[in-house]
């Protein structure tokens, strides 16, 4: 009796140990098959197959519908984002030579022997017609930007260099409200686009003088901490509510202080869009009544040089 209950338990274990084999190979095979399906899905070559009412059947095809769904979700975004491209090229293009024309028929006009009212009139069109440019200019920019149609080439270089160049360009306009600019180069090098990060920081330094009152200060510092090179843009301006920090950096968004100035809300937007695309990140700290500091963080370059 002893030896035919052996017997049946030595029968028993091998018979399990062959289902767990078989039901561990079946696994792997399934394991093995979805993951042909996913990487066929990633690089594209994913085609839907006919199943019958196997075991895999429920499964691989809920997992083929799913990634054919998805394959023609990533196609018609894909379109869409061209069509996008194709709308922003066309409004860059269809708006540039109107634009332009109307500046120069104003400016021809405010040539002209003409009254005083007549005068004002035709420089109130010449200043619309240059906010209107400026906000097309902008809208063409962050749309390139968001569509990956403008790719920013980070190099490596100095920053200061490109400070000053900014600096050169808002001085005319910070002497004439009699406002203080204060800047201490440094030779600290950082990954940046030369062109696009003169934007972003001239598109600061511009709301600084503009929101500065005649005879405040600016301060423009750079500092090395770390990964990153800081660049801090300080005024003495009218400062930003608590509030308004949270959404300054939003498309259009003008916060209650300067609701009745000039500007269209798309500078400080455009400036972190950039600021974004080169691996690096801004913040803001503002006092109302005392003024902002704006911190710009570039990838450092020291470990290089």
């Amino acid at each position: 009796m002893d030896l035919w209950l052996c017997i049946l338990a030595a029968i028993l274990f091998t018979g399990s140990g062959i289902w767990v084999w078989h039901t561990r190979r079946q696994t792997r095979k399934i394991m093995e098959h979805m993951n042909d399906m996913l990487e066929a899905a990633v690089d594209g070559s994913f085609q839907e197959e006919f199943y019958d009412e196997s075991l895999l059947s429920s499964i691989e095809t809920k997992l083929a519908h799913y990634l054919a769904a998805s394959a023609v979700s990533a196609d018609n975004l894909t379109e869409e984002k061209e069509k996008v491209k194709q709308l922003i090229a066309d409004i860059s293009h269809q708006t540039k030579t109107p634009i332009a024309n109307l500046m120069l028929y104003a400016q021809m006009l405010e040539e002209k022997e003409l009254a005083q009212e007549e005068k004002e009139f035709v420089r109130e069109i010449n200043i619309q017609a240059g906010k209107l440019n400026f906000l097309i200019g902008s809208l063409v920019k962050a749309s390139r930007l968001e569509t990956g149609m403008l790719v920013l080439h980070p190099k490596l270089g100095f920053v200061s260099p490109m400070l000053e160049e900014v600096l050169s360009q808002i001085m005319p306009r910070a002497e004439s409200r009699e406002q203080t600019v204060e800047f201490v180069p440094e030779e600290l090098p950082a990954y940046f686009d030369l062109k696009w990060t003169a934007e972003a920081v001239y598109n600061i330094v511009d709301n600084a003088v503009k929101y500065t009152p005649c005879g405040g200060q600016i301060k423009i510092l750079l500092a090395d901490i770390g990964k990153f090179v800081r660049i801090k843009i300080k005024d003495t301006g009218i400062g930003i509510s608590e509030e308004d920090t949270v959404k300054i950096f939003q498309r259009f968004y003008r916060g209650a202080l300067v609701h009745d100035q000039e500007g269209v809300g798309i500078g400080l937007y455009l400036a972190r869009q950039i600021i974004t695309e080169e691996n690096g990140f801004m913040k803001v700290k503002s006092v109302v009544g005392e003024g902002s500091s704006f911190y710009i963080y570039l990838p450092s370059g020291k470990d290089v040089l």
